[in-house]
């Protein structure tokens, strides 16, 4: 019975290992940007790089074809504020 069961267990790791591996980035990409619109995500970005590739402080939010590559998500500020222009010099004074 053990044997069955084992058996089963790794029919299913596997199915599930090839379902994700035949999934192209430009379709998971897609996936995971509906969902965050979905959730009324707005200002993030989302790249698909290299497994090997640094992400600094994106986060990764699923791999695909076949776990060689990574998607990262990085939250963007919404508004950013514009840098300030310098303060105008004092006029002089004359004595």
């Amino acid at each position: 019975m053990r044997s069955v069961a084992t058996v089963t267990l790794l029919l299913l790791a596997s199915a599930s290992a090839y379902a994700q591996a035949a999934k192209p980035c430009e379709a998971l990409k897609a996936e995971i940007a509906q969902k965050l619109e979905a959730k009324s995500v707005k200002s993030y970005s989302l790249e698909i790089m290299a497994k090997d590739d640094k992400e600094g402080d994106a986060k990764v939010v699923g791999t695909c074809e076949g776990g060689t590559k990574k998607i990262v998500y990085e939250r963007k500020a919404a508004n950013p504020s514009p840098t300030p222009a310098p303060a105008p010099a004092p006029a002089p004074t004359k004595p």
